[in-house]
């Protein structure tokens, strides 16, 4: 299926957060290819916090379960609280547990993995279409 890139002068800049080095840069690659800015991936929940308050995307692509002593979750309340910079979560464990933190948090969405590209398209451009003071 094609997509169509999205075309602006500034686009959209997402933060990934993976700590899968394969997986965060084959992420990168397919959202710049579908015309996202994606200048730079975090790895940790702590590295996610710091850049997110450096780069100030407007949305952090984020694994829920990620080495470290803070997972995506955290990670995620720190950077709601924090920058007020919305969050779409991406995990491989959707159990029923997990799913109803990820709630707690008001994400943008959450995507299973492996994630084709039609979904992660669809959930990004959906959040990109909805009127400015909604995405918060």
């Amino acid at each position: 299926m094609q997509f169509r890139k999205e075309e602006s002068v500034n686009p959209a800049t997402i933060l990934v957060v993976e700590d899968e080095r394969i997986v965060a840069k084959d992420l990168q690659l397919r959202l710049s290819r579908l015309g996202f800015a994606v200048p730079e991936t975090a790895s940790s929940g702590e590295e996610a916090v710091r850049k997110a308050g450096a780069l100030r995307p407007q949305l952090v692509l984020m694994d829920i379960h990620l080495k470290g002593s803070v997972d995506g979750l955290e990670a995620a309340r720190r950077i709601r609280a924090e920058f007020k910079i919305p969050v779409l979560f991406l995990s491989a464990f959707g159990d029923e547990g997990t799913l109803d933190k990820a709630r707690l948090l008001d994400p943008v969405g959450y995507l299973g993995k492996p994630v084709e590209d039609q979904q992660l398209y669809a959930a990004i451009h959906a959040f990109f279409s909805r009127p400015t003071k909604s995405r918060k």
